[in-house]
């Protein structure tokens, strides 16, 4: 808890306890609750006039409410802890003896806990108060859930080592190519190079101008503009493998909202063109005869005058030195027998096993649990956590309450949310989108509006503007060795020195509509994707929206007016392929199939699926690693099928996961797996659930229920491999890509994971037992 929060927290603390109804005597007094009969009431008013010392100017009225008490005081009027306003009708705390709630506060922001309870115990007392000045605080929960010994320690930083060093490997020899490469420029020795050290602040990042790649220590440097360039692109370009990423044209048009909604476009004259840029002439750039790179040319950003100067970061010879010292180390280490168990497929015990998909609950035994967490996790395989929220304190998830929290710092009358038929951000008034949240928004014509907000809060991190949530949210975490982001000791991030610019891995919070029955166009999704590390996505909160017969039945109707739609405009596509006229082909009335307003008189209703007893939160699809290339093509033979932005037709695929563009229907996903023999793991997140996605998994998530999800990213030892292929991916993409930054910078984090490794472990083997 930072300082400025424990004062502030003091400062309530003292104001409450002066006026402190328990301690206007010197006594204090067991009072009794009245639970059942009327006695216990009675015993509560003799100990109340008791309390008065019998003096009837000072005598308190006691109520009884709903199987619990409080009081009134004629003389004055108590501050409630949550709104520090002096209300008569209040409920004091037997256990602190200090705060009180007023019932108003305890019906709006506490109401599934019985005013018995608060009285016995109070929110403060409990840990979960959701009062501004608590939600503001900090280290006010404990987020580790065990104490990990030193053999345990021990274990953990070895498997680390021992996942890392073939990539730490990669990097010294790529780096000891480099300055070969360099020493035959000069005609040197590689150990009589010298190379001039960079500048590079502690508060910034620097990266490859050719492919937004991060730099981490070797690079090459023009001296004259400054033009940067990886080691990976110097190497693609004396092989003569290295493609000019030029921006790629691409987008949708806004062809109005009826469009949206299975009518006729609006006109060709309306429509904003899209502006196609003509590509030039191809731009050469070669290596020189004795491998030396020039600046490239100014088309691609650099000077095109001078050659580039090999440049260092770290101190000289830094990497290669830790690598020996890994090695040594572990070759020192006397507890290896830890590492046969992750060679092993244990899969009996504690949890069980879906689909092939493994499951467990946050109450299994915890060494037991972690075990087989590992077993799956090395194989690539998600992992299920269910009643996570049993670990926590039970502060309030409700959007509201959270929104309160940050009103103290933020403001925010109006946030920005997407909205998921157009694909397209809308601001709303804040209160308006929480209404919706519990209540449901509709268009016009009834089709459910669903908005969601996604990275919320909008600036800043999470754990300063939530700090009570994001310590609740750590405290939830299963498997914390792994992700952790604080003190997990097998998850790479958390390696990173203080100095060093870390990348922003969440926690976050999305908070979007939903409803069980697919819509098919405007869902509330989040479209297929691969996260470029681990995460870990916890369901917080949910709240049903029930839709009425008369939408559905508007619902039905739009549903065969968006099919229309889309036949009409694949009749048109092929028509196209076979090369008729494109006027030919949207003149022509014959064979295009047209939907009247006749034929949507006493649509027929399914079954909603909210007739089911009971539906998760969101229903997830996870494809595995070594499905991805039978999706991708998949993806890219039927991509016309698919709408993005403004609800138009996907015209181009850049790549047909990392663009975001795809959410495979239930009609998709049959045909891929008929066709292509490919299945996700499929299956519905209850509330209070984890889900852990390993890196290189493609997913996506429809909302079944309003949702309030918080995400973590991490990185653990068994897929760096993943991490790497994935930067490597981002590496090829064009340079207005959405997803081509290097936001995880990988390989900075593995050498500065084996630094602190090696520091640990080295401490722990020279302590005596």
């Amino acid at each position: 808890m930072n300082t400025k929060a424990r004062s502030k927290h003091r400062n309530l603390d003292s104001a409450i306890t002066k006026r402190s109804p328990w301690e206007t005597k010197k006594k204090n007094y067991d009072l009794s609750i009245n639970i059942k009969g009327r006695s216990k009431g009675r015993n509560l008013d003799s100990a109340m006039a008791e309390r008065s010392g019998n003096d009837t100017s000072t005598k308190k009225n006691v109520k009884k409410i709903e199987g619990s008490c409080f009081f009134q005081d004629k003389r004055k009027n108590f501050k409630c802890h949550q709104c520090m306003t002096g209300r008569k009708a209040v409920v004091p705390c037997l256990k602190c003896k200090e705060k009180v709630y007023c019932t108003v506060c305890i019906r709006q922001w506490y109401p599934n806990i019985p005013i018995v309870e608060i009285a016995k115990q109070c929110p403060f007392c409990c840990g979960n108060c959701n009062c501004s000045i608590c939600l503001q605080s900090s280290g006010l929960i404990k987020t580790s859930k065990r104490d990990i010994t030193d053999e345990e320690k021990i274990k953990h930083l070895q498997h680390l080592i021992e996942s890392m060093l073939p990539f730490m490997k990669q990097i010294c020899i790529m780096q000891k190519q480099e300055t070969e490469v360099n020493a035959n420029i000069q005609g040197l020795l590689p150990s009589e190079v010298e190379i001039q050290q960079t500048l590079c602040y502690a508060d910034e990042r620097i990266y490859c101008d050719h492919c937004a790649t991060s730099i981490f220590d070797l690079h090459r440097s023009c001296p004259k503009c400054s033009y940067e360039l990886c080691l990976s692109c110097c190497k693609e370009i004396r092989e003569g493998i290295l493609s000019i990423r030029d921006d790629v044209p691409y987008g949708y048009r806004d062809r109005g909202w009826d469009y949206m909604h299975g009518e006729d476009p609006l006109p060709e004259s309306y429509l904003q063109e899209k502006v196609e840029k003509q590509p030039g002439p191809p731009i050469q750039w070669e290596a020189n005869n004795d491998g030396s790179i020039t600046c490239p040319p100014k088309e691609i950003g650099g000077c095109g005058d001078c050659r580039l100067e090999l440049k260092r970061i770290l101190p000289m010879g830094w990497i290669s030195n830790l690598d020996t010292k890994a090695w040594e180390i572990l070759s020192n280490c006397r507890i290896r027998q830890w590492l046969k168990t992750l060679n092993g497929d244990n899969t009996s015990g504690e949890g069980h096993i879906n689909n092939g998909l493994y499951s467990s609950t946050s109450t299994d035994n915890l060494d037991e649990g972690f075990r087989h967490f590992q077993t799956r996790w090395a194989k690539g395989e998600p992992v299920i956590v269910k009643n996570t929220l049993a670990n926590s304190s039970g502060l309030s998830w409700e959007p509201m309450v959270m929104w309160r929290a940050l009103c103290k710092r933020l403001e925010m009358p109006e946030v920005k949310a997407i909205d998921c038929l157009a694909g397209c951000e809308v601001e709303i008034n804040t209160r308006q989108f929480f209404k919706g949240y519990t209540e449901g928004r509709a268009y016009n014509n009834l089709w459910p509006e669903m908005l969601k907000l996604k990275d919320w809060p909008p600036s800043d991190k999470f754990e300063d503007l939530l700090p009570r949530h994001c310590d609740e949210f750590i405290s939830m975490l299963p498997f914390q060795e792994y992700c952790d982001p604080r003190s997990g000791i097998l998850n790479l991030a958390v390696k990173l020195p203080h100095c060093v610019l870390k990348p922003d891995l969440g926690p976050k919070t999305y908070i979007a509509y939903g409803v069980a029955e697919e819509l098919g166009r405007g869902d509330s999704v989040t479209k297929l994707h691969c996260d470029l590390s681990d995460a870990v996505n916890i369901l917080t909160h949910t709240s049903e929206v029930a839709l009425s017969d008369e939408q559905l039945a508007a619902m039905e109707k739009l549903k065969m007016k968006h099919k229309a739609q889309d036949e009409k405009e694949s009749l048109e596509r092929e028509r196209l392929k076979k090369g008729f006229d494109e006027s030919e082909a949207t003149n022509s009335g014959d064979n295009i199939l047209y939907v009247s307003s006749g034929e949507f008189r006493g649509a027929s209703i399914p079954e909603p699926l909210t007739s089911r007893k009971e539906i998760g939160g969101a229903l997830w699809d996870i494809f595995r690693r070594q499905d991805v290339p039978k999706l991708e093509a998949y993806l890219r033979e039927h991509y016309t099928e698919f709408r993005h932005t403004y609800c138009s037709p996907v015209e181009k695929v850049i790549h047909p996961i990392h663009d975001q563009s795809f959410y495979l229907t239930a009609e998709h996903k049959r045909r891929l797996k008929e066709n292509y023999g490919v299945e996700p793991w499929t299956f519905e997140q209850n509330l209070g659930e984890a889900v852990f996605i390993p890196a290189g998994c493609p997913h996506q998530v429809r909302n079944l229920k309003s949702c309030t999800k918080v995400a973590l990213d991490f990185v653990s030892p068994e897929n760096i491999q993943e991490c790497l292929r994935l930067t490597e991916e981002f590496r090829q993409l064009p340079k207005n890509h959405r997803a081509r930054e290097d936001k995880l910078e990988i390989r900075k984090m593995i050498i500065y994971a084996v630094e602190r490794a090696v520091k640990e472990l080295s401490e722990l083997i020279s302590t005596p037992n």
